[in-house]
């Protein structure tokens, strides 16, 4: 593999992935713990915090709402304002390219009593937004978006009454903003998930003090109840080490080891489905982050393996959301293919991902079949060298990565600089276990 950082980089074929490496913290959880630890009482330390840019966007906002907090490296220290206590910005709030940022934040800044809008960047503002318009809207918050579904977005707080939701789609997103505004509502919340989506949100209320109860979909949380800031640690990204067991998994031999990888059972759903297909994968060290009741981590070990090939489809494509495009890659490298349905939701992501992928492959001399919610990558095929373009969208560049290192010849990635969104020096890792 060879390669330059600049707004391209070419990638050439390696013969093996081996090597000893660990993931940046978690985007997801990050996230979270950041707002959680800011309308806690006292101050919440976060270890391992993730570098990526979005997690950062989630920090440049809540600076401008008044949240004091001090960056060391990847330790994080906040200072909490208590429920309610986000203060009046100077400016907009600017997301950057973070829809986590915009759906979540919202939830909080339901029930303060302040205004604030929230912009993004061009990506950002073709995102859906008509989402969370709804749920926030029926606790008694006054939003209004653009067209009443994009940036700009601004919300007037208010005192919130607690409701029962039924979270039309399943978006782990939409149901953490309506956690988020409950969190500050009146009375008893109770939210239905049509599928289990990720819980962390529902893990970090809970050690931070929340009165929360969970049962398999349904959810249910008491207002007003005030939260403690405390010490945490973020686990390793398994999304991001997605891309890197896809790799493993694909090359002509070798053995790689990531350690300290978050394995929330809500997100390991690419180690089931890869295991199901023949994977070699195995699991190290599992233990609990945060003690009882945490996010549970260990160390993933992969070997190269022969792949069958799998459908996707149902509860299986919320659990991969942010893996099906490098799933998608890996489909030429299986006996049978992988096929892809009921994903209409990856045509809103930083890019329309379905054409995306599609049109990479096909660029790269690869066969693929596309449908309105998917795709069909048929197994047994080569991929030959070439130009892909990521779009800016960070999981296509990454995903490509993947695909350049069992191509024929070099690929080089156009606009690959969109990898910083979530995983900083990613080049430079896969660069270091690509032999």
């Amino acid at each position: 593999m060879d390669g330059k950082m600049n707004d391209s980089v070419e990638i050439t074929p390696a013969q093996r992935i081996e090597g000893d490496i660990t993931m940046p913290g978690d985007k997801s959880i990050s996230h979270r713990l950041a707002m959680i630890g800011s309308i806690a009482e006292g101050v919440t330390t976060i270890h391992k915090f993730a570098a990526s840019a979005d997690s950062h966007s989630t920090l440049a906002c809540l600076k401008e709402l008044q949240v004091a907090f001090d960056e060391q490296q990847q330790t994080v220290t906040i200072h909490g304002r208590g429920l309610g206590g986000l203060q009046q910005p100077a400016s907009v709030l600017d997301a950057q390219n973070s829809g986590t940022t915009v759906r979540m934040l919202s939830g909080v800044l339901a029930a303060c009593p302040i205004s604030a809008t929230f912009v993004g960047d061009e990506s950002l503002s073709r995102r859906p937004m008509r989402r969370i318009l709804e749920p926030l809207r029926r606790f008694g918050a006054t939003v209004e978006a653009r067209d009443d579904n994009y940036l700009p977005l601004t919300i007037h707080g208010n005192s919130l009454q607690a409701i029962e939701y039924q979270v039309p789609v399943a978006s782990a997103q939409v149901k953490s903003a309506v956690l988020l505004a409950a969190l500050h509502a009146s009375g008893r919340t109770r939210i239905v998930e049509p599928i289990q989506t990720r819980n962390h949100t529902e893990i970090a209320l809970r050690q931070f003090g929340a009165d929360i109860e969970v049962d398999n979909r349904t959810i249910e949380i008491e207002g007003g109840h005030n939260l403690t800031g405390r010490t945490t640690t973020v686990p390793g990204d398994i999304s991001s080490a997605a891309f890197f067991i896809a790799a493993a998994l694909s090359s002509g031999r070798g053995k790689l080891r990531i350690r300290g990888v978050g394995l929330n059972p809500t997100r390991t759903g690419v180690i089931n489905l890869l295991e199901d297909m023949g994977g070699q994968i195995s699991v190290e060290r599992l233990h609990m982050e945060g003690g009882i009741g945490g996010e549970p981590v260990g160390d993933v070990v992969i070997r190269n393996s022969n792949l069958l090939g799998t459908e996707i489809r149902g509860h299986w494509v919320a659990n991969v959301i942010d893996e099906i495009p490098v799933l998608a890659v890996l489909g030429v490298r299986t006996r049978n293919g992988i096929r892809i349905k009921e994903a209409g939701e990856l045509r809103f992501k930083e890019s329309d991902r379905i054409d995306a992928v599609v049109q990479n492959l096909r660029s790269l001399g690869v066969e693929v079949e596309e449908f309105e919610d998917g795709l069909f990558v048929p197994g047994n095929q080569k991929i030959r060298g070439g130009i892909v373009n990521s779009r800016g969208d960070h999981r296509i560049a990454m995903a490509f990565a993947v695909a350049a290192l069992f191509a024929t010849d070099a690929v080089t990635i156009q606009n690959a600089s969109c990898v910083d969104v979530s995983f900083p020096g990613f080049f430079e890792l896969m660069r270091s276990v690509a032999f």
